[in-house]
């Protein structure tokens, strides 16, 4: 195996290969041109897109097959960026790359020096020479953030919206434009602990947040109630009483879900907002059978009792917030001890059930806000469409259940063709999507601040509208409007 030092340069072997920066840092990667720009917004592959041809993100692994990059593509830059929003680089722990070939084989390590107060780092490409492909390692400091790099390389970013977009304009009936957009759920890590929030990223800063409201498919069926032998709730509630937060009551499936999570990682060693296998908070808890209206978690290891983990989170500013927030009503505990190191594990689930009425709401808010920027534009409003709405629904549930983001279905049906199905007999269908925004609001304001999407919102022709969302993926919530004329 090799050990690179900045500009150090390795000849790499065909096939997929295993880029992985463990610790405190989000991983991210530009897919760029021989001009070093990117083609559009889908060449930039992080935690809320992480998907392209030939590049694959899960967790701290970044996965690329140079043969499969989309065409033209010449090279891929890996950038990391601190997981804590706004923590100086230096105040972490040296981040190292880890590359492996597609057998598994190590090929290189690199370790840059160390950063100081850089928020962003350029660690190493890949780029094309010749036939073939190498890595040079850079090690380069940004202090502009994520937004400044991606900039720079082309991407178009919006300020106070979700970052990189990738927009895709389909066409199929009259006026037939379907658009997409994405928040995000993401993890911060603070020393031993880690805070899951479910919040969508508003800039391109890495941004935490210990709560969102994440609307569900489905009506969630009374809370099971389970013991607290330990007496954690009667400390939280406890701590949530002096802020006049209301009580939350131990729940369960919430209970469950922690202690399958906790258990995975107490085995790995290792503090993480993935499953081992993958499987996000999200869905962890809308497997359980609890359809949430917000959902949010603490992940921490050390403390040895409740008392201490409680005591951890009131003195951190982000789990501090999780565990105060007046929205959660129900709470999960569990921890789990690694048996080489001893270290306890720790997980808390926080939750607040769906509500049929909850759904409605939701729906009615986006029509509300969508309508308001309708009328600021001088357009008569959308009347709402039960089937347009059925279809918009299904789509946002079928999103979350077969696990895939797109306007086009695993089985190939476009928006058009589900809107038929549904029954609806309108000769012109549009449809935006999202993934990850925590409210009505967000979701909105995200869709007007893209072009596509606005486009949609703002069609003269469109007369009639259909809202769907539904709880749970790897992004947490999945709206999708469907207008129709």
């Amino acid at each position: 195996m090799d050990e690179l030092v900045p500009g150090g340069n390795l000849p790499l072997p065909g096939g997929a290969l295993t880029l992985r920066v463990p610790g405190p840092f989000d991983v991210s990667a530009l897919i760029t041109d021989e001009s070093g720009k990117v083609g559009g917004d889908a060449d930039f592959v992080f935690y809320n897109q992480p998907t392209a041809p030939g590049a694959r993100l899960r967790g701290d692994t970044l996965t690329v097959d140079p043969a499969r990059l989309r065409t033209g593509a010449a090279r891929v830059t890996v950038v990391i960026s601190p997981a804590d929003p706004g923590t100086p680089l230096g105040r972490l722990p040296a981040p190292t790359l880890h590359l492996t070939d597609p057998n598994g084989r190590r090929l290189a390590r690199f370790t840059p020096p160390r950063p100081q107060r850089e928020t962003v780092l350029l660690l190493a490409e890949l780029y094309r020479r010749g036939p073939g492909w190498k890595l040079r390692a850079l090690g380069q400091g940004y202090a502009d953030g994520l937004a400044g790099i991606a900039r720079d390389f082309g991407v178009d970013i919006v300020e106070d919206a979700t970052p990189g977009p990738a927009e895709a304009s389909t066409s199929g009936r009259s006026g037939g434009a379907a658009t997409t957009s994405r928040g995000s759920g993401v993890v911060a890590r603070a020393g031993g602990a880690a805070t899951t929030p479910l919040a969508p990223r508003r800039d391109t800063s890495p941004r935490r947040s210990g709560s969102a409201s994440v609307p569900a498919p489905r009506s969630a069926s009374r809370p099971s109630p389970a013991p607290d032998p330990t007496g954690f709730l009667s400390v939280v509630n406890s701590a949530r009483a002096d802020v006049g937060s209301p009580p939350v009551s131990p729940d369960a499936r919430l209970a469950s879900a922690a202690q399958a999570h906790v258990t995975d990682m107490a085995a790995a060693g290792n503090l993480s907002a993935e499953s081992r296998d993958g499987t996000s908070v999200y869905q962890r808890v809308v497997h359980v059978g609890y359809a949430y209206l917000t959902v949010g978690e603490h992940l921490v290891s050390g403390p040895r009792t409740p008392e201490e983990f409680v005591d951890y989170c009131l003195r951190t500013e982000q789990a501090r917030r999780t565990l105060l927030d007046r929205d959660f009503t129900h709470a999960g505990l569990a921890q789990a001890v690694d048996p080489r190191s001893g270290d306890i594990y720790w997980t808390a689930l926080w939750a607040r059930p769906l509500t049929a009425g909850d759904l409605a709401q939701t729906a009615a808010s986006v029509v509300e806000l969508t309508n308001r920027e309708r009328a600021g534009a001088g357009l008569p409003a959308l009347a709402v469409d039960p089937l347009l709405a059925a279809a918009a629904q299904a789509h946002s549930t079928d999103m979350v259940a077969r696990a895939f983001y797109s306007h086009t279905s695993p089985d190939g049906s476009q928006p058009w063709d589900r809107a038929a199905a549904a029954g609806s007999r309108r000769r012109t269908i549009g449809e935006n999507i999202a993934c990850g925004q925590r409210s009505p609001a967000e979701v909105v304001e995200g869709w007007m601040n893209s072009p596509g999407h606005r486009a949609n919102i703002l069609k003269p022709d469109f007369t009639h509208i259909g809202i769907g969302f539904a709880g749970g993926g790897q992004m947490g919530t999945y709206w999708t409007q469907l207008f129709g004329a």
